[in-house]
């Protein structure tokens, strides 16, 4: 049995809405490498899809719809997300990107904080930024 600590799974989902979900998701796919986990859909709705970032994470995303009566309308409009994606093959990621059309926003670079990076955006306007950094280290308990 390992002692070493396990990081956890991901309990923090970013989430967004798509004009073309279905679109959206294989763009995701297809370009950036993510993996579709579940797509639940009710016609040409895509009502909650899931896709898994081989690396670990994911995000959440669903068709841009009218919230139930009584509910709150939801904040985020398509086109408006933006993540960080961590990834130790920026290169990859990029190449596979531009194969599939991807409009690449920051071509790939060496930071001053030691990450290397590059940005595109999506069909829908949203921006992603994919590179080495991994975040501050987590504080030690």
């Amino acid at each position: 049995m390992s002692t070493e600590p396990k990081t956890p799974a991901p309990q923090v989902w970013p989430a967004l809405r798509a004009h073309d979900a279905k679109a959206l998701i294989r763009f995701l796919v297809d370009a950036f490498g993510f993996e579709e986990v579940v797509c639940y859909t009710e016609g040409e709705l895509v009502v909650h899809a899931e896709l898994a970032w081989p690396e670990g994470g994911g995000v959440m995303l669903g068709s841009e719809r009218e919230a139930p009566e009584g509910a709150p309308a939801w904040p985020g409009r398509p086109g408006g997300f933006t993540a960080y994606v961590v990834t130790a093959r920026p290169d990859a990621v990029h190449d596979r990107a531009v194969a599939a059309g991807a409009r690449i926003t920051m071509d790939l670079t060496e930071t001053d904080y030691g990450s290397r990076d590059f940005a595109a955006e999506d069909p829908e306007g949203n921006r992603w930024s994919f590179g080495t950094y991994p975040g501050a280290p987590r504080p030690t308990a």
